[in-house]
C-alpha cells in the first residue's frame, strides 16, 4: 500500500481517497446492516421537515451536539490565572487528560493540570488515599505556589469531601498547613463549563482573602473576566485600563496561560495574577464582572461576605463599550481619553461602510449566554436580524435578559430563545426557517456542511482554525474584529455562489 513507501506519506486528508481504502470501505457496509443509500437520502429529507422538527423537539432523554462543556474545564481555566497554580482534579486520568487536550486544541498551547488518578477502588472505597497521596506528589515534583482542587462525575457520585480531605492530607504532611488549597465542587452531570469557573472562582477568592480584611480599602476596582476565550480580552481590556489611569486587579489573568510567548524555554505556571493580589481583592474599591452568568455565586460572595459593590458590563460593539467606558470613567473620576474617541470614530466608519451587506441579513447563533448577549446587541447595531439563539447552558434570568434587548430594536421583533436546547435542535431550525448566516464554535461546521450556512466562528471551543483568540471581541478594536469576521464571511459566500464561468458567474463584482 502506498502508506508503506516513505516517500509516498499521504496525509489523511488525501490518505482515504486511495482505491484500497475506498474497497475496504464499500467491504464494510456488508457487516453493517445498513439501509439502502435510497432509503438513508428519503430518511435524510425527512429530517429537514416540519413533521420532524416536531418529533426533534419533543425528545427529553438525549442530548446531540450541545453546546457547552462540563464544570472541571471551567474550574481548571479559572484556576490558571493565578501565579504558579496547578489545577488538581480529583477523578480519573482520563477525565483531566480530556481537560487538558481540549484547551490544547483551542489555543495550540501546552496545558498542565494533575489527577488523583482515582480508579476502581477508589470508585468503591473513596478516593482519600488518592487525595493524600496526589497532593503530595504535585507539590514535591511541580513546587507550584497554590494548588486549586476540583471534582469530576466519579467523586461527585460516591461524595467525596474536599473540604475534609483536604484538611486530613495536610495533617498527613501531603503539603504545608499554610499552603493554600482552595477548592470547587464540579460534577459534570449538572451545570456547566461557566458554572465551574464560577464555584472555582468562589473557592479561589474564600481561600486567598480569609482573615485579609483591613479597615481602609486599597483604591483599586477588581475586574472578573469569566470564562472568557479571548486571551486579547484581557490584555485589550489592561490596555484601556491603563490608558485611562485604573488601579485595578485582574481576577483571573489567564492570558499567558493560553497564549505564552516562545522564548525557548518552558514557563510551566503562567497566570498573571499573583497571590497577594488575589488576597488584596477583598480591599478593593469594587468589583466589576464581565460575564454575569459565569460569576453569578462569586459576586453574590463579594457582595455578602466582603460587602463590597459588584456590576456587571459588555463591553462589546458600540453600546456595550459606551456604557463601560463611562461607568469606569465615572466611578474612578478618570476621563475618556481621546485615542478611546477616535478608535470609536473608526469602529462606527467602519460600521457604516459595510452595514449594506448586514442589513435584513438573518443569523442563527449559539454559545454561552453573555457571549450570545454581546453579540445580539452587537448585530442589532448593523442592522442584522437574530433569528435562531440557541443557548444549552441557559437560565430563566438570561432568557428574560435577551428578550428585553431584543425588543429593544426592531430588528429583533422576529428572534427566538431556545434555553436548553443543542445543535440538532438548531438543524431542525435552520432547515425549517432558513437564515442566512451562522455564528457560534467549531461544531457548528457540521451543520455549515449539513444545511450549507457559513459559518463564523466565534466562541469556544475553536478547533479547526487558528489564532482567533488572539484578537479581542472587547472594545472598539473588537467591535471591528467581529465586523470583520461577520461582513467578509458573508462576501466569501457570494463569491462561492458566483464562481462557476458563464453561469453564475454574471455580475461578477470585483469591487464590493
Amino acid at each position: 500500500m502506498a502508506q508503506n513507501d516513505v516517500n509516498k506519506i499521504a496525509d489523511h486528508f488525501d490518505l482515504f481517497h486511495q482505491p484500497e481504502y475506498q474497497t475496504l470501505f464499500e467491504n464494510k457496509k456488508q457487516f453493517e446492516g445498513r439501509h439502502s443509500d435510497e432509503e438513508i437520502a428519503r430518511v435524510r429529507e425527512w429530517t429537514k421537515s416540519w413533521e420532524y422538527r416536531e418529533k426533534n423537539f419533543a425528545r427529553e432523554a438525549l442530548t446531540v451536539n450541545p453546546a457547552k462543556a462540563c464544570q472541571p474545564l471551567g474550574a481548571i481555566f479559572a484556576a490558571a490565572g493565578f501565579e504558579g497554580t496547578l489545577p488538581f482534579v480529583h477523578g480519573s486520568q482520563g477525565c483531566v487528560a480530556y481537560f487538558r487536550t481540549h484547551l490544547t486544541r483551542n489555543y495550540k498551547e501546552p496545558f498542565s493540570a494533575v489527577s488523583s488518578s482515582m480508579t476502581e477502588d477508589a470508585a468503591v472505597f473513596g478516593g482519600l488515599q488518592n487525595m493524600i497521596e496526589g497532593l503530595a506528589n504535585a507539590h514535591a515534583l511541580y513546587k507550584p505556589k497554590m494548588i486549586a482542587l476540583c471534582t469530576t462525575c466519579m467523586a461527585e457520585v460516591i461524595g467525596d469531601d474536599l473540604g475534609a480531605f483536604i484538611t486530613t492530607s495536610k495533617n498527613s504532611g501531603s503539603v504545608p498547613q499554610d499552603f493554600p488549597v482552595p477548592y470547587a465542587h464540579t460534577p459534570s452531570f449538572v451545570g456547566s463549563h461557566i458554572t465551574g469557573y464560577d464555584n472555582m472562582m468562589k473557592g479561589i477568592l474564600s481561600c486567598l482573602t480569609k482573615d485579609k480584611k483591613t479597615e481602609t480599602k486599597n483604591g483599586k476596582w477588581n475586574f472578573i473576566p469569566g470564562f472568557d476565550a479571548y486571551t486579547s480580552n484581557i490584555r485589550e481590556l489592561k490596555r484601556i485600563f491603563n490608558l485611562m489611569g485604573v488601579n485595578y486587579t485582574v481576577l483571573a489573568d489567564n492570558s499567558d496561560s493560553f497564549d505564552a510567548p516562545n522564548e525557548g524555554e518552558f514557563v510551566m505556571y503562567n497566570g498573571l495574577t499573583t497571590l497577594e493580589e488575589g488576597a488584596d481583592s477583598i480591599n478593593a474599591e469594587g468589583t466589576i464582572s464581565f460575564q454575569r452568568y459565569a460569576t453569578e455565586k462569586t459576586l453574590n460572595y463579594i457582595e455578602t461576605e466582603w460587602k463590597q459593590e459588584t456590576a456587571v458590563y459588555r463591553p462589546v460593539g458600540i453600546r456595550g463599550t459606551d456604557e463601560f467606558l463611562q461607568a469606569l470613567s465615572k466611578i474612578t473620576g478618570q476621563p475618556i481619553p481621546r485615542e478611546l474617541e477616535v478608535e470609536r470614530g473608526r469602529a462606527i466608519d467602519a460600521m457604516n461602510d459595510s452595514q449594506a451587506w448586514l442589513h435584513g441579513k438573518k443569523i442563527a447563533m449559539y454559545g454561552d449566554p453573555d457571549l450570545v448577549m454581546g453579540l445580539i446587541s452587537f448585530l442589532l447595531e448593523v442592522g442584522a436580524e437574530p433569528t435562531h439563539i440557541v443557548v444549552t447552558n441557559s437560565n430563566e434570568k438570561f432568557e428574560a435578559e435577551a428578550k428585553e434587548l431584543l425588543a429593544s430594536s426592531p430588528y429583533g421583533a422576529n428572534a427566538t430563545i431556545w434555553g436548553g436546547k443543542d445543535l440538532w435542535h438548531l438543524r431542525s431550525l435552520i432547515f425549517t426557517e432558513p437564515v442566512d448566516l451562522l455564528i457560534g464554535n467549531s461544531y457548528g461546521k457540521y451543520l455549515w456542511r449539513d444545511i450549507g450556512v457559513p459559518l463564523v466562528r466565534i466562541g469556544y471551543p475553536i478547533f479547526d482554525r487558528h489564532h482567533l483568540h488572539r484578537y479581542p471581541i472587547y472594545g472598539y478594536q473588537g467591535a471591528l474584529n467581529l465586523l470583520n469576521w461577520i461582513v467578509n464571511t458573508i462576501l466569501d459566500e457570494l463569491d462561492r455562489k458566483t464562481d462557476i464561468p458563464g453561469k453564475t458567474d454574471i455580475s461578477f463584482d470585483l469591487i464590493r
